[in-house]
């Protein structure tokens, strides 16, 4: 639960993988984010409406709505939100996926599988949780 004064940073994470949405779900939100999930792009659009993320971490293979115009809509609705692009390439390589994410806006990239740490580190680096 959020308060007036709470000031952690609102991470949005999609994920259609269950097991992979709730494992990033809990590392971020131990790492001190506020998080909001959704399994798919279209559902992470109206998510973000309503949460205000400062941060998106999104996958790019994705059933109803690809990371890739997920990303593309955010930037057109919010220049300023910070976007992690994540993929483990499907039957493609993930490097092509993510290098084209990074052309469309996502401002860092990671391939799976990745450490947890290695996502809150970047995280952190893209939208510090700040100690108060």
């Amino acid at each position: 639960m959020t308060s007036a004064t709470d000031h952690r940073p609102h991470c949005l994470i999609v994920e259609d993988d269950p097991v992979l949405l709730d494992a990033m779900g809990r590392g971020l939100t131990q790492a001190g984010y506020n998080v909001a999930l959704a399994r798919d792009g279209a559902q992470a659009l109206v998510q973000f409406e309503q949460v205000a993320a400062q941060l998106v971490i999104t996958d790019i293979l994705m059933p109803e709505k690809e990371g890739v115009e997920t990303i593309m809509a955010l930037r057109a609705r919010a220049p300023e939100v910070r976007i992690i692009a994540i993929s483990g390439g499907g039957r493609a390589p993930a490097a092509g996926f993510l290098d084209l994410a990074r052309r469309l806006g996502a401002d860092a990239t990671l391939a799976k599988p990745f450490a947890m740490t290695l996502l809150i580190d970047l995280a952190a680096s893209l939208a510090p949780v700040s100690v108060r």
